[in-house]
């Protein structure tokens, strides 16, 4: 296993989030050599300037985190986030189709933000929240969501009941691709679950107790 700090996107989401939070945050990740940080859309411009010239990656996240607002409002959030420096999005797809049974919505959607995406040569990772569906909607997700190019299947908001599982991770590993990333998120607080969730499949981690998981991992 790769340097657990390379696995990780160092995470601040919380609605109470301020300027010095994402300073912190920021000058953890190039301390730490993480892979990549995680901000509110309105701090991406300043992630951007924190982390110049460094190799820690920008992702911010797109219809969070219920998922539910309107295609036309999805785009024009990718569209501001990559403007101001965002390189990799992570989308809620929409949750109420799925349940509606609306896979038709739910995959256009997923398509048509995945194109902008990478018209800009970025990364989306899609966002499921597992703890919301089913085992066959996560099923259906994966296999409806794998041939339009995505670069992750997430697992978790961090917002919701729960957060990722190793079943979760070992789901989307079985219905997904070799090559398509996975990232678990969401309630990962130590260094024993994290090294679960990568040897279940997972390939990126969503942490907000980064720095203590790779303490910890550095003294085991």
């Amino acid at each position: 296993m790769r340097d657990l700090a390379k696995y990780i996107d160092h995470t601040i989401l919380k609605a109470t989030t301020t300027l010095q939070d994402v300073v912190v945050l920021c000058n953890e990740a190039i301390t730490y050599h993480f892979k990549a940080v995680c901000v509110p859309p309105v701090y991406v411009g300043l992630a951007q300037k924190m982390l110049a010239g460094t190799d820690v990656s920008i992702a911010t996240v797109v219809g969070f985190p219920l998922g539910y607002s309107s295609l036309p409002a999805k785009l024009a959030e990718i569209e501001n986030a990559i403007l101001h420096g965002a390189q990799e999005i992570d989308l809620v797809h929409n949750i109420a189709a799925i349940k509606n049974g609306n896979w038709e919505y739910a995959v256009a959607e997923v398509e048509a933000c995945t194109k902008l995406v990478h018209q800009h040569g970025c990364i989306i990772k899609v966002i499921l929240e597992t703890r919301s569906l089913t085992d066959e909607e996560i099923k259906h997700s994966c296999k409806s969501y794998a041939p339009l190019g995505v670069d992750f299947i997430k697992t978790s908001t961090g917002f919701s009941d729960a957060g990722a599982t190793v079943h979760a991770v070992q789901l989307i590993k079985q219905n997904t691709p070799a090559n398509m990333g996975i990232k678990a998120s969401g309630g990962i607080k130590n260094a024993a679950f994290a090294k679960e969730l990568i040897a279940a499949g997972a390939t990126r981690l969503g942490c907000s107790a980064s720095v203590a998981i790779v303490k910890e991992d550095k003294l085991t």
